[in-house]
C-alpha cells in the first residue's frame, strides 16, 4: 500500500510512486537565517574553530514521485539511513524549496515542512561533488514533470487547462478611477512569508530517528559532530569552492 512521504498516511490504490533519486551518507545541518539576498553561503557551515552550522545528523535522501489520478506531486524525505524513519520532507512545490549554497555545488538549504504547515530551512551536505550533481539533475527532471520552468506539466492527468479569457475592455460610458495616495511602499506577501520561513524555530522537526532531540544551541568550540571538515569530507583542497 503505498504511502504518503510525508505523512505516512495510506494513499488511496490508485496512487502510483517511484523513486527519482537516493542517495545514503547526506548530513544534515541547522543553519543560520538567511539574512542577505546573496543566497546561503556554507564556507562557514562546518569551519573550524568556529562553525555557524551545527549537524543534526547524517541521513538518506530519497526524491519520492507520487501519481494519484491526474495529479503529480514530488517530494524529498530525509530519513534514517538504517530504520528508514521519516525525519523530515520538503513537499517540491518551486525551486525556492531547495537552493544551492553559493560558494559549493554540494551544499543546499532545504525548506522542510512540519506538523500544522510550520516550516524550517536545513542545510544539507553531500560528501561527494557527484551525487550532489545527481540531485541537482532530478530537481530539475522533477520541475519538468510539474511545469514549474514555464513549460506544460508532463506525465498522466497534467496538462495544461485553457482559462476562459475575460474582456477587461471599457465600455461606452464606463470610467475608471484611479487614487494616488501613499508613497511608502509595502513590503509583499511573499517577501513577508519568505522572512518567516527563513526565521522558523526547528521545534517544528521531530528529533533525529533514534536518538536524543538535539539541542540547537550555537556550537562555538567544534565541528558539527565533533568532527573536522575533513573528516566529514568536506577538504576541497587547494582549489576548494569555499573561496
Amino acid at each position: 500500500m503505498p504511502t504518503d512521504p510525508s505523512t505516512g498516511q495510506e494513499l488511496p490504490d490508485s496512487a502510483i510512486q517511484r523513486i527519482v533519486f537516493v542517495t545514503t551518507d547526506v548530513h544534515v545541518y541547522q543553519i543560520p537565517p538567511l539574512n542577505s539576498n546573496k543566497g546561503f553561503s556554507a564556507g562557514t557551515w562546518t569551519a573550524p574553530p568556529r562553525p555557524t552550522a551545527q549537524q543534526i545528523f547524517t541521513c538518506r535522501l530519497r526524491i519520492i514521485e507520487t501519481s494519484i489520478n491526474s495529479s503529480i506531486s514530488v517530494t524529498i524525505v530525509l530519513e534514517d539511513p538504517k530504520s528508514g524513519e521519516l525525519f523530515a520532507a520538503a513537499p517540491y512545490s518551486g525551486s525556492a524549496v531547495v537552493q544551492q549554497a553559493n560558494d559549493s555545488s554540494r551544499f543546499f538549504a532545504i525548506r522542510v515542512v512540519g506538523d500544522g504547515g510550520m516550516k524550517a530551512t536545513l542545510g544539507l551536505g553531500f560528501e561527494d561533488r557527484a551525487p550532489a550533481l545527481d540531485f541537482n539533475i532530478a530537481l530539475g527532471e522533477a520541475r519538468k514533470v510539474l511545469g514549474l520552468d514555464g513549460a506544460p506539466a508532463s506525465g498522466k492527468g497534467n496538462a495544461v487547462v485553457d482559462e476562459p479569457k475575460q474582456d477587461f475592455s471599457l465600455k461606452e460610458g464606463q470610467k475608471i478611477h484611479i487614487q494616488v495616495g501613499s508613497k511608502g511602499r509595502r513590503a509583499s506577501p511573499a517577501r513577508d512569508e519568505a522572512k518567516r520561513d527563513d526565521g522558523s524555530a526547528l521545534f517544528s522537526i521531530a528529533p533525529p530517528p533514534g536518538a536524543a532531540k538535539p539541542q540547537y544551541e550555537q556550537s562555538t568550540d567544534t565541528t558539527p559532530g565533533g568532527k573536522s571538515a575533513h573528516e566529514l569530507g568536506f577538504d576541497d583542497g587547494e582549489f576548494g569552492e569555499f573561496q
